[in-house]
């Protein structure tokens, strides 16, 4: 039996930590060959992007790769090594020593392939390998660069290394017992989920869950990997992520509420309404390799729209830096920046069959005084710009009345 565990930052925050983890995976190891995915100690990953900073304003996009691969190299070879101190045999390695080859983009890679031979040659051997998460490195064997996967790559890197070898089981370790129907941190009632489809967990992770990455999510449906998502240091059931089933009881068609603050959404205000504006629009941001979330136009007068569109605030100061040319090209009246604005989301894959819940979430944000800025939906979500400091009040009023305290 192979299995692959993932251990967050919170997990290895200490020596302490990592200690403890390591008896936990040396327990494991008896019975089972073990695969371990580590992330940066604590906030390591802040500290150097602080210390960088302080350095360079907006640090090159390559160097900074090379520095935060360090954080989860430096946890990967402590754990190996408290291993050893307890007579567990273990090697660490880099994600590119795993076989991790991803494509050419600073900072948010996506993975191209994994090649598990030296996995599989190091568990026949009796070790425990501990593998860096977040990272990877070019195809190019001769001038290889190493590349991060951006944030929840270690999530990515243990599901794609259970996909590479076949795991039997693929374990995320966190400091939360599993995922629950709302950030319990802002809802002391929420419930943990004993189970969740991929697709709703792609939902969650996408508008806001930080509990999964989506792509460590889509990886898991793609190559049918189910995902345990557990606490580290507690032993209660955790939350199994798989394919939706017919044994998935659903009670309410609302699985979940989801919100993310760290948005800001970019509006130009009076473009031309013609074709090839829109494609002129998002060419840029897509060749900076940022991410574009909640698209809306409106239509203004004089054949003129106004275009909006959301990005994560990590990508501000670069999404700023490639829109006012092309504002400009367009003579557009003005571009307005909007840092106060979070989403909203309610998600579950009865919202599909069940008619009336774009009205009662409406209607509740509305009973709340809460302001809808835009509204974007799929088959199993509604999501609502609002205001930023609106959002906690938001999930607090949608948990409530979706009944989610009795899932």
């Amino acid at each position: 039996m192979i299995v692959v565990q993932k251990y967050g930052g919170s997990s290895v925050a200490t020596t302490e930590k990592i200690a403890a983890v390591a008896r936990r995976i040396a327990e494991r190891a008896k019975k089972a060959q073990v695969v371990v995915v580590v992330s940066a100690m604590g906030d390591t990953t802040d500290e150097l992007i602080s210390m960088a900073k302080q350095l360079c304003p907006m640090p090159d996009d390559r160097e900074m790769d090379k520095l935060l691969a360090t954080g989860e190299q430096e946890s990967s070879a402590l754990l190996a090594m408290a291993l050893h101190g307890i007579g567990q045999q273990a090697v660490s390695l880099t994600g590119g020593q795993a076989g991790i080859i991803t494509e050419k983009v600073a900072q948010k890679a996506r993975i191209r392939k994994v090649d598990g031979t030296r996995l599989i040659e190091e568990l026949d051997k009796g070790n425990v390998v501990v593998v860096a998460g977040f990272q990877g490195i070019t195809e190019n064997a001769s001038w290889a660069d190493i590349t991060t996967l951006g944030r929840g790559g270690s999530d990515t890197t243990a599901v794609a290394l259970a996909a590479a070898i076949k795991a039997d089981a693929c374990e995320i370790y966190t400091d939360v017992d599993g995922i629950y129907n709302a950030d319990p941190r802002v809802v002391p009632e929420a419930v943990k989920l004993d189970t969740i489809s991929y697709e709703e967990m792609l939902e969650l992770a996408g508008q806001g869950a930080r509990v999964m990455h989506s792509r460590a999510v889509e990886l898991g449906q793609i190559y049918d990997v189910e995902i345990l998502v557990a606490h580290s240091a507690r032993n209660v059931p955790g939350t199994l992520i798989k394919k939706e089933d017919p044994d998935m009881e659903i009670r309410n068609p609302v699985r979940g509420i989801a919100h993310d603050t760290d948005v800001t959404r970019f509006t130009l205000v009076a473009v031309p309404d013609k074709p090839g504006v829109a494609a002129k629009v998002f060419h840029a941001p897509a060749e900076a390799k940022i991410n574009i979330d909640v698209i809306v136009q409106n239509m203004g007068a004089d054949g003129c729209a106004d275009l909006s569109f959301t990005i994560a605030d990590a990508d501000y100061e670069k999404a700023l830096k490639v829109m006012e040319p092309v504002a400009k090209e367009l003579n557009a009246k003005k571009l307005v920046v909007d840092q106060n604005v979070a989403k909203i989301s309610i998600v579950g894959t009865g919202i599909r069959s069940h008619p009336g819940y774009a009205d009662k979430m409406f209607s509740t944000l509305a009973s709340e005084e809460i302001n809808i800025l835009s509204i974007t939906t799929s088959e199993i979500r509604i999501t609502c710009l609002i205001e930023r400091d609106k959002a906690q009040q938001a999930v607090k009023a949608l948990h409530k009345v979706f009944e989610l305290e009795k899932v």
